[in-house]
C-alpha cells in the first residue's frame, strides 16, 4: 500500500510538471524559441518579461498579435506572423508565456 501511494504522488509530480516541458517543446516547434529565450532576450524579448508586462487579461490581444506579427512593442525589429501555428497551439503557448514560462 506505501509503494502504491508514493507511485501515484510521484506519478502526479510528474504530470504537474509536463505542461512546462510539453508548452517549451511546441514553443521550439513552432520556431518561437528561435527568436526568444525564456529568461533573456534574443532577437525578441524574453518570455518572463512579457510576462511581467502583460496579464491574463490581455490574453485574448496577445494571440491575436502573435498570429499577425507585431512591431514597435520590443524595440524596431518586428515579429513576423505566425499563420502556421494552430490557434489551439498559440493559446496553449500564450498562456503558458503569461503564466512565466516555467
Amino acid at each position: 500500500m506505501k509503494s502504491a501511494l508514493i507511485s501515484a504522488l510521484v506519478a502526479a509530480g510528474v504530470l504537474a510538471s509536463a505542461p512546462a516541458f510539453a508548452n517549451k517543446d511546441l514553443a521550439t516547434k513552432s520556431g518561437c524559441m528561435a527568436c526568444h529565450a525564456v529568461d533573456k532576450k534574443v532577437v525578441g524579448p524574453a518570455y518572463q518579461d512579457v510576462a511581467k508586462k502583460y496579464k491574463a487579461a490581455d490574453e485574448a490581444m496577445l494571440v491575436a498579435k502573435v498570429k499577425a506579427g507585431g512591431k514597435g512593442v520590443w524595440g524596431p525589429i518586428p515579429m513576423p506572423p505566425n499563420p502556421n501555428v494552430k490557434d489551439e497551439d498559440m493559446k496553449t503557448l500564450v498562456k503558458w508565456i503569461l503564466d512565466g514560462a516555467k
